[in-house]
């Protein structure tokens, strides 16, 4: 029991015991350096700097390249390589998909497996058309009804003057005119009415000098013509021209809308100046 005893004692004096680490020069023998240790400080130094080194490992393998130089372990620029390349691979499989199909619908053609239908030779001169001319001439019927259509919607600025005008208006559109010019109120202009969507057009050939929205006259469009002439269009629903676009005669530049504050429904809001002077529509335009 006695020796039980001195057991533990003895390896506590072992663990416990200091000694003393010197440093000398092997010359002159004078001391260097000196360290008072014992084994326990020895195995709790050694124990927790080799704690400190496995952590300090573990977050350089974690948090850093170095992870990518352990066997089976994938790089994360060959993970993005496996991604494009998986990406083009399908890609790669739906267009050899669709070159199959053509290919299969082509093949009977270039097998012959389909024959070509058979085409009369235009060359036949048995077959050759007979044209009658006679029939092809316009009778005086139909010149009247042309000459009515096209006097509808253009004719001469100064029709029944002595002084040709070199300038022939188009109308922009055709309806009720719901209010018409009036210089005594300041209503420069006439208001035609028409259905939301009808196609608005330029009177004349011109250059586009406006186009945008205002808040009082919504989606508005102004063109330039001949001899000093402007054609506004105001409420229009939408407007297919820019500034600066050259129109001509006829040439679609809007549709009919209700846009802007002072509208009242879908109509045009047609102005026609010249010279810096507002003039009346009605004067040069049928818009019936």
């Amino acid at each position: 029991m006695a020796k039980n005893k001195k057991k533990p004692s003895k390896l506590k004096q072992k663990l416990t015991d200091k000694y003393r680490l010197v440093v000398l020069n092997e010359d002159t023998f004078q001391e260097r350096f000196s360290l008072k240790l014992s084994r326990l400080n020895v195995f709790v130094f050694g124990g927790i700097f080799s704690i400190l080194i496995i952590i300090l490992t573990v977050f350089l393998i974690a948090f850093t390249s170095l992870k990518e130089y352990i066997p089976g372990y994938s790089s994360t620029e060959l993970k993005k390589k496996a991604t494009r390349l998986t990406y083009e691979a399908d890609s790669l499989k739906i267009k050899i998909a669709v070159l199959e199909k053509f290919t299969q619908a082509i093949r009977p053609v270039l097998t012959g497996d389909i024959e070509p239908e058979a085409i009369d030779s235009i060359r036949n001169e048995s077959k050759k058309a007979v044209v009658d001319y006679a029939k092809l001439s316009a009778t005086e019927q139909d010149l009247q009804f042309r000459e009515q259509i096209e006097s509808k919607d253009r004719f001469a600025l100064s029709a029944g003057s002595g002084n040709k005008a070199k300038i022939i208006f188009f109308a922009p559109i055709t309806g009720t005119v719901s209010q018409s010019f009036n210089a005594a109120n300041k209503h420069f202009a006439i208001d035609i009415v028409a259905k939301t969507g009808t196609p608005v057009k330029a009177i004349a050939d011109g250059t586009v000098i406006l186009s945008g929205w205002t808040a009082e006259t919504g989606y508005t469009i102004t063109i330039q013509h001949s001899n000093n002439f402007v054609s506004v269009y105001k409420h229009n629903g939408d407007l297919l021209k820019e500034q600066g676009d050259f129109v001509k005669s006829g040439e679609v530049i809007g549709s009919v809308g209700s846009t802007g504050e002072l509208t009242t429904g879908p109509h045009l809001h047609f102005e026609l100046w010249n010279n810096g002077y507002p003039t009346n529509p009605t004067n040069y335009i049928d818009f019936q």
